[in-house]
């Protein structure tokens, strides 16, 4: 798993939300996002898609958990009734890049905060997410950015 410390801009996204467990319905709303955008001239070769699991399932119900599937938008675009609008703080990012499949990105996601703290890192309060490249569906990577506070 390769890693680097970025700083990321503020990405202001467009974004559809499932409360509950997460799991299935999570893709299920990642698929709906990406059909919605591609409809609105939104989704392209260019996109930034993002996975942003906006709860811990250890400090709250399942049934509370929040999860957006968000794509990027320019600050020009107009957010219709079909998507809410977020913005995510830039600032300083643990980046992994890991391969597209559901064993390596677990596996990466039990390894990252340990790997962290290892390596004298804080985490940061900002929202933990998965980032995807493109409209094509064979995405061979993701980058997992982990805001870090880099400890002095």
């Amino acid at each position: 798993m390769k890693v680097k410390i970025d700083t990321l801009p503020n990405y202001r996204i467009a974004y559809l939300r499932q409360v509950g467990p997460y799991g299935p319905h999570n893709v299920e709303v990642m698929e709906k996002l990406k059909r919605l955008a591609k409809k609105k001239g939104l989704f392209t070769e260019d996109s930034i898609i993002l996975s942003i699991a906006r709860d811990n399932p250890k400090e709250t119900s399942s049934e509370n958990c929040r999860y957006d599937a968000g794509i990027v938008i320019s600050s020009e675009y107009q957010v219709e009734d079909d998507f809410s609008e977020d913005q995510l703080v830039g600032g300083q990012y643990a980046i992994y890049r890991v391969k597209h499949t559901a064993e390596e990105i677990q596996k990466a996601w039990i390894t990252i905060f340990p790997d962290l703290l290892e390596a004298g890192c804080q985490v940061d309060l900002k929202p933990t997410f998965e980032r995807y490249y493109g409209e094509d569906n064979e995405i061979d990577y993701c980058d997992i950015c982990v805001p870090v506070k880099l400890k002095e």
